[in-house]
């Protein structure tokens, strides 16, 4: 289903009773929903858990902003070394996990526990730190600070 998050079009894919404890699963870069497996999906809805994957903003079905592209990764780490107050991207993490916490608005959610892997992890940071009272907890997979 599409629900409008942060001003765009977001696809969510939402598990279980509404009324069980929520877990938010946020991909990494590129990578759409499904890379979540649905095994791991169901056992925690079997486990009591409400589950909600995404694709985040210009993956899969979500909003892709079109002539909008981002520089690669390794242009982005040098404009960044070098020009640290520069953005060549037409978004950001915050813009990103600005989208998280909207699929949570979007879905009644008032609190979840919060799942992120590679750079969703980024983005569940993110959500952890500037909207602690949303989440019960997190668990970064294969993350980093990017520092």
């Amino acid at each position: 289903m599409q629900v409008t998050a942060n001003g765009i079009n977001i696809e969510v894919e939402d598990y279980g009773k509404s009324t069980d404890p929520a877990i938010l699963l946020i991909m990494g870069f590129s990578a759409q929903l499904v890379y979540w497996p649905l095994d791991l999906v169901n056992g925690l809805v079997e486990s009591g858990f409400r589950v909600i994957r995404f694709d985040n903003r210009d993956v899969g079905l979500s909003h892709k902003f079109d002539g909008q592209e981002a520089p690669g990764p390794i242009k982005q780490m040098l404009v960044k070394k070098f020009f640290p107050r520069r953005n060549l991207a037409p978004y950001d993490l915050h813009d990103m996990a600005q989208d998280a916490v909207g699929v949570l608005d979007a879905l009644e959610i008032d609190k979840a526990h919060i799942v992120g892997a590679s750079m969703g992890g980024m983005i569940g940071q993110l959500v952890a730190a500037n909207h602690a009272d949303r989440v019960h907890s997190f668990t970064p997979i294969m993350s980093s600070t990017n520092a």
